[in-house]
């Protein structure tokens, strides 16, 4: 209890002091783990596009990881990746689960449940909504990215991501279970990078800007060590 209302003290603190860091408002964020060969996921990818599109509104920073165990059953996804799917195994067996599966939603590292039930997943977003988070300030110079986090002593040990990401991908299926149909994917991952740790303290590190491209856009996360809790994310257009 005690470390909880340190934490809680500190989440006050960092909304309250000021104009320190310009950021918008908390982000969550929301990972789909999907493939285009996966009879299941448009609804799932419908309902991320959804999210994407009203993220001023909602508050939501969604993220479409395509993942690559599909590919060898009809059709290769051509935005999968083997890091991708590690990063959703590694989700599973930080949260227990006997297996991975398509569409797989993750709310803010914290919470899992089938990416089309609607219902569930805004259910775990609002949940999310209450889980502390860090500010994050990013700047650009030329191709350099400063990334500055501010003093949050009794914060769990993470790590920062650079994530890139393409608005928008629209895709004719030619094979697989998929065969025939147009799907639209939204704020595709096509890298995710470890570029250092954070324990907590008032500190800035740098990075270089990803080319544009790589992707439309970037988005830096802090996330507790093994795949825990995300307790920041900020983004930053690439074009």
């Amino acid at each position: 209890m005690k470390c909880a209302r340190t934490l809680l003290a500190v989440a006050m603190m960092l909304f309250a002091s000021g104009p320190a860091f310009s950021v918008d408002a908390p982000l969550t964020v929301v990972e789909l783990f999907t493939s285009q060969g996966c009879s299941s996921c448009p609804p799932a990818d419908k309902y991320l596009s959804e999210l994407a599109a009203t993220r001023e509104s909602n508050g939501v920073l969604a993220l479409s990881f395509h993942v690559d165990y599909w590919d060898y059953l009809g059709w290769k996804d051509p935005y999968s990746s083997s890091r991708n799917t590690q990063r959703q195994r590694d989700y599973a067996r930080k949260m227990d689960l006997r297996y991975v599966y398509t569409p797989q939603m993750v709310i803010q590292g914290a919470h899992q449940t089938t990416g089309s039930n609607r219902v569930a997943v805004a259910s775990q977003i609002a949940k999310a909504r209450r889980m502390i988070r860090v500010p994050i300030e990013l700047k650009r110079s030329g191709q350099t990215l400063s990334i500055t986090l501010p003093d949050a002593t009794g914060t769990p040990e993470a790590d920062i991501f650079i994530v890139v990401y393409d608005n928008t991908h629209t895709t004719a299926v030619k094979r697989g279970e998929n065969r025939g149909e147009t799907i639209t994917n939204r704020n595709v991952v096509r890298s995710i990078t470890n570029i250092g740790q954070w324990r907590g303290e008032s500190s800035t590190l740098t990075a270089s800007v990803p080319d544009k491209n790589d992707g439309d856009a970037c988005a830096v996360i802090i996330q507790t060590k093994n795949r825990g809790a995300i307790l920041g994310a900020a983004t930053m257009a690439l074009n």
